[in-house]
């Protein structure tokens, strides 16, 4: 799975504080005029246009992808790892 984010996205910073993206396995990606290859794998999946307007954007193993903090964070949630409210 792969979390595209951008700096400065206070839905992404959610995101990142509340689930262990690492024990997931979850690759984040930061889209920026810094990350060309970022924004040619959102091309790839298609989803540039939807990220001009909602970000963060979880890419699926299967290619689906979920918008949304709130989505994001409670389809995660189904595998458990959460990070501690203090973390």
């Amino acid at each position: 799975m792969t979390l595209f984010t951008k700096i400065g996205c206070e839905k992404c910073e959610y995101v990142k504080k509340t689930v262990d993206l690492n024990k997931l396995g979850v690759k984040v990606e930061v889209l920026g005029p810094d990350n060309p290859d970022s924004l040619a794998h959102l091309a790839w999946h298609e989803l540039v246009a939807v990220a001009e307007t909602q970000l963060p954007i979880l890419v699926l193993d299967d290619s689906s992808s979920i918008t949304g903090a709130i989505r994001i964070k409670n389809y995660l949630a189904t595998f458990g790892v959460q990070r501690p409210a203090n973390g």
